[in-house]
């Protein structure tokens, strides 16, 4: 693909996506629906978990420290959106005594624009469904 955009990205933009999708997962563990009083944590464990794997991988590997410092600044934002409704399950263990009704889920549009250099700056989004929530997540780095 050489007539592909040069991407100003740190690392390979399917690597930041790998990297959000292993944070929202290890921060959530076995959570299996929303739950208000954890979203803090949550955020905040998707927020760091993010930011180390990006500080850790855009940083080169040279044997001095002196140059070892990370050529960039990141700035991450994590959203977690619960679902309007969702699914709910009426009856007994029988499956013709159910009924499962979905009121649907709620709308959201996010945007996120910068006035920057092109080459080494940039920003990055990702969406984490899940049954009951979802987690947008954005990325801005600059480079320095």
């Amino acid at each position: 693909m050489a007539d592909a955009p040069k991407s100003s990205a740190p690392i390979p933009p399917i690597r930041i996506k790998q990297i959000c999708g292993d944070a929202c997962k290890t921060a959530l563990g076995d959570s299996p629906t929303y739950t208000h009083s954890m979203t803090e944590t949550w955020n905040t464990n998707i927020i760091n978990g993010i930011l180390r794997s990006l500080i850790s991988e855009s940083t080169p590997s040279s044997g001095t420290s002196a140059s070892s410092s990370c050529p960039y600044k990141f700035a991450v934002n994590s959203t977690i959106i619960q679902h309007a409704g969702g699914s709910k399950s009426v009856g007994g263990d029988d499956d013709s005594s159910s009924v499962t009704s979905s009121q649907g889920r709620r709308g959201m549009h996010s945007a996120c624009g910068g006035y920057w250099n092109t080459e080494k700056d940039g920003m990055w989004a990702y969406k984490h469904t899940l049954k009951d929530m979802d987690i947008v997540v954005s990325i801005i780095w600059i480079g320095v």
